[in-house]
C-alpha cells in the first residue's frame, strides 16, 4: 500500500530550538506528540516538551519534580558504569529496579492562524503536580464536547504511568480532575460526543501486552465496561504494540480512528480502525497495511528514529490535518483524505 499522507513542505513545523526552556539549568531535547484543536478561529497545539540537564560522558542525569512544590526540581545523577544501572533505550533507564525517564516533560501551547506557522508560548502551560506527576506529564489528547475541552494525558511518576484528565473552556483556566485510569495505562482519547448517553474513550492498559481498549463513563471521571477493542497482530506491521491516536472521527461509514502501531524493531507507523457508529465496541474494518510510514528523512533519524506518532488532528470535510511527532524529536504536519483511508479498509 502506498503511504497516503501528504506531508507539509514546511516540515518540521516546530523543533526543540524553537521552544524556550522552562527554567535555568535544562535544555529542550525534544518537542513532540501534540494534541490539536480549534479555538476562536485559531489552530492550537498542546505540545509535549521534553527537557533535561546537560549530560556528560560519565553520568546519566535526569530531572524530577518535587511532589510538594511543582516549581521545584531535583536532579538525579547516576554513573554509567554503575552495575546497578540498566540503560539501553534513549527514553529511559532502570536503577536498582526503579524505572526513570531520561527527560522531564511538560505541556505547552502553540497557536497558528493558518494551521502551519505556529508561535510557541514562552512558558509552560501545564507542568507536573503532586506525587503522581513527579516524572512529568506527556502526550495530551484534546477532545471538545459541548464547549468543554477534555485534555487526557499521561501522568508519570515512580508509581508508573496513568491517565489524567484536565478540562478547560477558555485555555486560560484549567480544572484538574485527577487520575481517571490508574497505572499502567496511557494513550487515552475521548469520543467527541456521548454515545448511548455516556462518555466513551479509547485507552491502552499495559501488562506485558499493548492493545487498544474501550470503556464508558457516566461523567467522564469514573470508568467501567472495559473491553479489548483491537490487539497487536503477530507478524504484521503492528505486531509489538498499538495505541489510539486522537479522538475518533464521525463518518457515514462509522467512527474512523487513526492509531499507531510498532513492530519489534520499534518502527512506528499509522493505521486505521473503523468502528460501528451506534456501538463502537464493534470493529468493522482495520488497516492491513499502514496508511502512513516513517519514510521522510526527518522521520527516520532523530532521538528515536523510524517513528511517526500522532495524537492530534483537526478535520475539514474530507481532510484530516494530522500533527505528529517525527523521530520522537520534532513536530510535523500531514494531510490525509478520509475517503482514501476508507477505501483502503474495503
Amino acid at each position: 500500500m502506498a503511504d497516503l499522507a501528504s506531508r507539509f513542505e514546511s516540515n518540521p513545523l516546530i523543533c526543540p530550538q524553537d521552544v524556550p526552556p522552562s527554567r535555568d539549568g535544562v535544555g529542550v531535547l525534544c518537542v513532540l506528540n501534540p494534541g490539536a484543536f480549534r479555538y476562536q478561529g485559531k489552530t492550537g497545539l498542546l505540545l509535549r516538551v521534553a527537557e533535561r540537564p546537560h549530560q556528560t560522558e560519565e553520568y546519566i542525569t535526569t530531572p524530577v519534580i518535587d511532589s510538594d512544590d511543582p516549581s521545584g526540581m531535583s536532579i538525579l545523577s547516576f554513573r554509567k558504569d554503575d552495575p546497578k544501572l540498566s540503560y539501553g533505550d534513549p527514553r529511559g533507564f532502570t536503577y536498582e529496579g526503579q524505572n526513570y525517564l531520561t527527560t522531564l516533560s511538560h505541556l505547552r501551547l502553540a497557536w497558528s492562524d493558518d494551521g502551519e506557522n505556529f508561535t510557541v508560548d514562552p512558558k509552560p502551560t501545564l507542568i507536573g503536580q503532586g506525587e503522581l506527576e513527579t516524572f512529568g506529564v506527556e502526550d495530551a489528547r484534546v477532545t471538545e464536547i459541548d464547549g468543554v475541552f477534555h485534555i487526557t494525558y499521561t501522568q508519570v511518576s515512580e508509581r508508573g504511568f496513568g491517565v489524567g484528565l484536565i478540562t478547560t473552556a477558555d485555555w486560560r483556566t484549567y480544572e484538574r480532575q485527577g487520575m481517571i485510569l490508574p497505572p499502567y495505562n496511557k494513550d487515552c482519547a475521548f469520543f467527541p460526543e456521548k454515545i448511548g448517553g455516556e462518555y466513551v474513550a479509547l485507552h491502552r492498559p499495559s501488562g506485558g501486552v499493548h492493545n487498544i481498549w474501550i470503556g464508558g463513563s457516566p461523567d467522564g471521571r469514573h470508568w467501567g465496561g472495559h473491553a479489548c477493542l483491537a490487539a497487536a497482530r503477530p507478524g504484521a506491521w503492528d505486531e509489538q504494540r498499538i495505541g489510539c491516536g486522537a479522538a475518533p472521527i464521525r463518518t457515514d461509514a462509522g467512527w474512523l480512528e487513526i492509531y499507531h502501531g510498532a513492530n519489534h524493531d520499534q518502527r512506528y507507523c499509522l493505521g486505521a480502525l473503523l468502528l460501528d457508529l451506534d456501538d463502537p465496541r464493534k470493529v468493522l474494518a482495520r488497516s492491513a497495511e499502514p496508511i502512513m510510514e516513517p519514510i521522510a528523512p526527518y522521520e527516520q533519524r532523530g532521538f528515536l528514529g523510524n517513528v511517526v506518532f500522532t495524537n492530534g488532528h483537526v478535520v475539514d470535510g474530507d481532510t484530516i490535518t494530522a500533527y505528529y511527532g517525527a523521530s520522537d524529536e520534532i513536530v510535523c504536519g500531514a494531510r490525509l483524505s478520509i475517503r482514501e483511508i476508507l477505501a483502503t479498509l474495503g
